[in-house]
C-alpha cells in the first residue's frame, strides 16, 4: 500500500471515529497531494510517488513549525496547541529522520573526501550532502551540523 492510500484509508477511519482534527489534517494532506500532481501536470486521480509524497507531508510539517513560531511569538497560545496537535498527526506519516550524530559521521566522511579545508567551500559540502541525505534528515540539522565543522 502507498503512502497515499496509507493516509486516504486512515481519514476514512478517522472519520468514522468522529475525530474532528484528524481528518482535517488528513484532508488538507489529500488536496495538497492533488495540487501536487496538478502542479507536475498529472491527472489528479492519479497515484502519486511515495518519495513525493513524502515531500509534499514535510512541506506541511515545514510549514506547521513555522506557524508555531510565529504564534508564539505573538503570544498566540490557542493557535500554538491547534497548530502543534496538527504537527503531531503529519509527523505519524513522515520518516524518520537521522540524528544528529549519524548526520555528523557522514558529513566528517564527505568533508575528508572532498578535500574542503576552509569554509569558503561549505556551500559545495551542503550541497553534496543534501543531495546524499535527501529524506533521510532535516536539512537544518544538516546545516547545523556542516557549520559546527568549520567552527
Amino acid at each position: 500500500m502507498s503512502l497515499q492510500e496509507k493516509i486516504k484509508t486512515d481519514m476514512v477511519q478517522a472519520m468514522r471515529d468522529r475525530n474532528a482534527l484528524r481528518v482535517g489534517v488528513l484532508r488538507g494532506l489529500m488536496a495538497s497531494f492533488v495540487n501536487e500532481l496538478v502542479a507536475k501536470k498529472k491527472k489528479p486521480e492519479e497515484p502519486l510517488a511515495d518519495d513525493e509524497a513524502v515531500a509534499v507531508i514535510l512541506r506541511a510539517i515545514k510549514q506547521r513549525k513555522d506557524s508555531i513560531d510565529q504564534f508564539k511569538k505573538g503570544g498566540r497560545n490557542d493557535l500554538v496547541a491547534s497548530e502543534s496537535a496538527e504537527l503531531a498527526v503529519l509527523e505519524e506519516y513522515s520518516p524518520k529522520f537521522m540524528s544528529r550524530d549519524e548526520i555528523l559521521k557522514i558529513a566528517k566522511k564527505k568533508k575528508e573526501e572532498m578535500g574542503v579545508a576552509d569554509k569558503s567551500k561549505m556551500s559545495q559540502l551542503m550541497s553534496v550532502l543534501m543531495k546524499e541525505l535527501k529524506g533521510k534528515a532535516d536539512g537544518a540539522e544538516v546545516k547545523a551540523v556542516v557549520e559546527t565543522l568549520f567552527i
